[in-house]
């Protein structure tokens, strides 16, 4: 894995800046102004994504801000430039569900993934903008998609990882009936400068926990675990060589105004003395493919590929991850060409220890 894809395997688009909540742990800088997205940026990017969805599999992400702030007439003006072979997927808090939005999402055959953080008493983060508890909007509009019939993942935010909370979390959303859970440990990026260096331990206790908790009763997909497992297999197959990319997907943001952020969309709207705004281009100026082509002349990536083979050099957990994310590095450690973050630690390296932990301490027993 060297160097940046000329094709991405998504893109993430930004309808809005928007969002009705205020998460304490948001990431997000403008989530407070409506900045909407015209339908002139939704056009220069389909372009190369119709084409590139011809040959291959191909996503759109609509996120925010909270992309269901844009309503579904703005949404659907800005998801028509696409061809009918291209996914669309919406990351959502699901306040705003309702019937009218569940019709949208079938009529658009649209992928739903739902932000929540578990049981009610997990989500004191997740608050209006007058700071009150948002869970019971929340559990309306999954009951809304339940009614429906219509499938959705779940995304959840782990403030403080320890040993007990697994299992609560996984009983949770398998009552809770999404089909994919995936499992943010809760990152120091953007505008949220609060500590994650938690105790090996207790991390690596967590996944060890959620592990065993899926192994009981494997109805849904959890993302880390899978991934995990995933690279367990090619260890022992010898096949590792061929888990990670040839070349790093850019994942392309593009903003509310047609300005693109590669490999991090966590870095969309921060700006650095020494390397402006991040930005590779914007699609209303030069063609997507053109501002990918020529990903390494944005000035910040050069440093981070040099993080990303210090990381090959240095660190015996590479092949699993590939690298530690640009937004991470960035936000701990202020340049793109350190190695090791607390994201790395909680969420790749305890991870795979914690997968192993689990394996070594279910061993069958030797025949006696």
């Amino acid at each position: 894995m060297r160097g940046i894809a000329t094709v991405p395997s998504y893109v993430v688009m930004q309808p809005t800046t928007l969002c009705n909540l205020d998460c304490t742990y948001c990431y997000l800088p403008f989530r407070a102004v409506d900045k909407r997205m015209p339908v002139a940026v939704a056009e220069a990017v389909a372009g190369p994504v119709n084409a590139w969805a011809r040959d291959t599999r191909f996503s759109v992400v609509w996120h925010g801000g909270e992309p269901l702030a844009a309503g579904r007439e703005a949404l659907a003006a800005l998801m028509a430039p696409f061809a009918p072979g291209v996914e669309h997927h919406v990351q959502t808090n699901a306040t705003l569900i309702d019937d009218a939005w569940c019709e949208f999402f079938t009529a658009h055959d649209m992928r739903v993934s739902v932000s929540v953080d578990g049981p009610r008493e997990r989500n004191g983060e997740r608050v209006t903008r007058g700071a009150r508890p948002a869970y019971d909007r929340i559990a309306r509009g999954i009951e809304t998609l339940r009614r429906h019939g219509i499938p959705y993942s779940a995304l959840c935010v782990v403030g403080e990882p320890h040993p007990g909370l697994a299992t609560e979390l996984y009983d949770y959303f398998l009552a809770l009936g999404c089909d994919v859970l995936g499992i943010n440990v809760e990152e120091q990026e953007g505008v949220n400068a609060r500590d994650n260096g938690f105790p090996a331990e207790a991390v690596t206790a967590f996944w060890s926990e959620l592990v065993a908790a899926w192994r009981r009763d494997p109805r849904i997909h959890v993302r880390e675990v899978e991934l995990s497992l995933r690279y367990a297999a090619a260890v022992l197959d010898g096949t590792t060589a061929g888990l990670l990319p040839r070349r790093l997907d850019p994942i392309p943001t593009i903003a509310h105004d047609g300005s693109v952020v590669l490999l991090s969309p966590e870095l969309a709207g921060f700006s650095d003395p020494r390397y402006g705004d991040f930005t590779s281009g914007n699609v209303l100026e030069r063609g997507l493919a053109e501002i990918l082509a020529d990903a390494t002349a944005t000035p910040w990536i050069g440093e981070f590929l040099a993080g990303v083979e210090a990381c090959r050099a240095r660190c015996p957990y590479f092949e699993f991850c590939g690298g530690a994310h640009a937004a991470n590095r960035y936000f701990e450690h202020g340049r793109f060409d350190g190695t090791e973050t607390n994201h790395c630690r909680n969420s790749k390296i305890r991870l795979l220890e914690g997968v192993l932990h689990h394996a070594r301490d279910h061993q069958p027993s030797a025949a006696g």
